[in-house]
């Protein structure tokens, strides 16, 4: 294909007219519609279907299975109305079949119920449900035939994502409109013809065409699923633009001009010789690699994985030295406050006796302190530690060289940027990424196109393995026992409670509950609660009295998930289990095995357990090894959950899957190579479409 302007090929799109200039469109439902996201007639485009219905065909009754959506066509035989404790209405239909099927209404109106004569013809859509009297559609939609037959749909029906004001009749109108405008094959598709062929991809508007109105022969599971040949070419393209944002972003920071770092090494050797352990050879190797980014001129950018335990804060301390003794401000910011403290502590035991200070920034400082903490910063505090608050206007720093962000997912894009911007005019510091959560490679090298990533894949010398069980709710009485005899011995204990919701509430109230009971069955021991309700002050004290051996059992909400580090804890018992995905289960297992004694979990859950949660717990109890438990998440729960959080600042993916599509992924790299080099503007083309241009990522 030739290669095009971005500006060429914007103007040849109908798609870029907004959506106001479509008929019907007034102002009431252009601002509906921009509260969803959707300004230009393109938007509509890939403005996806939830699910589809099939009104192309009547299921006969006989047929029926509980739990899926049938279209049925029968007469009516009985119809019940009852008011005595709650209106309802009950309406039985026959097919030829003979079989029978109940509508049931528990909100209608009289005039309703009196369309349902005896006799009448009824064509019904809904989900089937098998109730106390038989099959029956509860709130079906419906209609009354008045010709002894009505023709059916002759394709696929699309149910859209709800949007307030819009019903979803008016939006698939309005979708066949916009699909009118799609511009002919030749001028609407990017992507070259010879990829498209080699990986089997059908053309863009055929996609869209068939992704908002499939023909009745077409795969409804697949359809469901996101397998269907139509979703899969707009996810490779929807990959693509995300892959292009992440590069071209990386493009426009390297350009930059970054401070030379190469001092340090008296203060490095200072501290590596303070250690009272030896760094691993993941770990020196992992920071020679950040020591020649941070030498060269331009901005490193880098991704640091390592399993719970490896090391990686230790090996950011060197590297923050190296930029400190070249003259330099380093900032470490994360996602909380409690893990914040804990790199704060860990570098002020380093660092003080090296002469070096650490300054503080959390959102919870106010008045004087907050001012004084500024003050200090914009006059060149060489270390500063914090949370989200670092990244606030008004925060200046006096000389940034380094930023190091921990649990990168946490934050994102657009609030690493944020600090990045606070160095001084015309210099890029250096960016550092620590996580903790195994990431698959392949899914690494996507998400975090635009950094290098290093892999600290080797635990300290002397950690032991985490021996693994998973006992039933019902033996609940031998695991407290089980805690008394480890304490029993001088050890610590962790009992951390789950829910299903994301409440700190819930979560609170249940770890409360908790807490009294193990109190009562263990009234020698000190039990100690920690949870997301309690204020920052009262979190820390509790932190410290366990870290200081005055609590024996510590009863917490998933709150220790990161950043907590007692390396005399050597059982943790996990309530609840079966709720938690891999990837958050190997974490919290992360905060024991932490000193030389051998270290237990137990994953108390509650029978009966899913096929998936058998072989969550199956996993954790063979394995310790993060990336594989990282690539049984992905599979099981996908990208988004084994993220915790998309990366915040970029749109999140609306049709396309890092589990589901992982396939494509190498092939999106190597056309983003291709185009990136031979044909930028046919790149920024493919970004527009999807996201509206770089300018806001890239130059946030």
């Amino acid at each position: 294909m030739p290669s095009l302007s971005s500006a060429d090929l914007e103007a040849s799109d109908p798609g870029a007219r907004p959506v106001r200039t479509l008929v019907g469109v007034g102002a009431a439902l252009a601002e509906a519609l921009a509260r969803r996201g959707v300004h230009t007639i393109r938007d509509l485009w890939f403005t996806l279907p939830l699910r589809y219905e099939d009104l192309t065909r009547i299921e006969p009754i006989a047929t029926l299975v509980p739990g899926r959506r049938a279209q049925v066509e029968g007469r009516v035989g009985t119809v019940e109305t009852g008011f005595r404790f709650r209106p309802r209405l009950r309406v039985e239909i026959a097919d030829e079949s003979g079989a029978t099927l109940a509508l049931r209404f528990v909100h209608f109106r009289q005039a309703q119920a009196a369309q349902f004569a005896i006799g009448a013809t009824v064509r019904a859509y809904g989900e089937v449900r098998a109730g106390t009297q038989g099959l029956e559609m509860v709130h079906p939609r419906y209609r009354i035939l008045e010709a002894a037959t009505a023709p059916l749909a002759t394709h696929l029906s699309a149910v859209y994502p709800q949007t307030e004001g819009v019903s979803n009749a008016r939006l698939a109108a309005l979708m066949h409109r916009a699909l009118a405008l799609l511009p002919p094959v030749e001028q609407l598709e990017l992507l070259p013809d010879s990829l498209r062929a080699d990986l089997g991809l059908m053309d863009l508007r055929s996609a869209l065409a068939c992704a908002h109105s499939p023909q009745p022969w077409d795969d409804l599971a697949a359809l469901a699923e996101g397998t269907h040949p139509a979703q899969r070419r707009l996810a490779f393209e929807e990959l693509l633009a995300q892959h292009l944002v992440l590069r071209q972003i990386r493009h426009q920071v390297r350009a930059q001009s970054a401070p030379q770092c190469l001092g340090g090494g008296q203060l490095q050797q200072r501290l590596t010789n303070s250690l009272p352990y030896a760094l691993t050879a993941a770990q020196r190797r992992v920071l020679d690699e950040i020591l020649a980014d941070i030498a060269a001129p331009c901005p490193m950018l880098r991704l640091v994985q390592g399993d719970v335990g490896s090391g990686k804060t230790i090996v950011a301390a060197l590297a923050a030295l190296a930029v400190i003794g070249s003259g330099h401000q380093v900032v470490l910011a994360a996602p909380t406050e409690l893990l914040a403290r804990q790199h704060f502590r860990s570098l002020c035991s380093w660092f003080a006796p090296l002469g070096v200070e650490v300054g503080w920034l959390a959102g919870k400082m106010q008045g004087r302190a907050r001012v004084e903490a500024m003050e200090q910063l914009a006059a060149g505090t060489p270390m500063v530690v914090g949370t989200h608050a670092l990244m606030q206007e008004g925060v200046r720093f006096g000389d940034l060289g380094l930023v190091i962000v921990d649990e990168q997912h946490r934050f994102g894009v657009h609030q690493r940027l944020s600090l990045v911007e606070k160095a001084a005019d015309g210099v890029a510091p250096h960016q550092l990424v620590l996580t903790a959560t195994p990431i698959p490679r392949t899914l690494a090298m996507t998400m975090y196109a635009d950094l290098d990533v290093s892999l600290l894949d080797e635990l300290p010398f002397g950690r032991k393995p985490v021996q693994t069980a998973a006992i039933s709710n019902a033996r609940r009485g031998e695991v407290i026992e089980r805690v008394r005899a480890a304490c029993a011995q001088g050890r610590q204990a962790y009992w951390v409670c789950t829910l299903v919701e994301e409440s700190e509430q819930l979560d609170a109230q249940a770890a409360e509950a908790v807490h009294v009971e193990l109190g009562e069955a263990l009234p020698d021991l000190r039990i100690g609660l920690l949870h997301g309700r309690m204020g920052v002050g009262q979190k820390q004290a509790v932190m410290e009295e366990f870290k200081r051996g005055e609590i024996a059992l510590l009863v917490a909400t998933t709150v220790v998930e990161v950043g907590v580090d007692v390396p005399n804890a050597s059982l943790m018992v996990i309530e609840n289990a079966e709720r938690l995905g891999l990837a958050q289960l190997h974490q919290l297992r992360g905060r024991i095995g932490r000193g030389e004694v051998a270290s237990n979990c137990v994953l108390l859950y509650q029978a009966p357990l899913s096929t998936n949660a058998r072989a969550r717990l199956d996993l954790m109890r063979s394995s310790n090894d993060g990336f594989q438990i990282a690539e049984m998440d992905l599979r099981l729960r996908g990208a988004g959950e084994l993220l915790g959080t998309r990366q915040a600042g970029l749109p999140s993916l609306r049709i396309a899957d890092f589990a589901r599509d992982a396939d494509l992924l190498p092939s999106v790299r190597m056309l983003a190579d291709r185009l990136l080099h031979d044909d930028p503007g046919r790149a920024d083309a493919i970004v527009g479409r999807w996201f509206g241009g770089t300018t806001r990522y890239a130059g946030a």
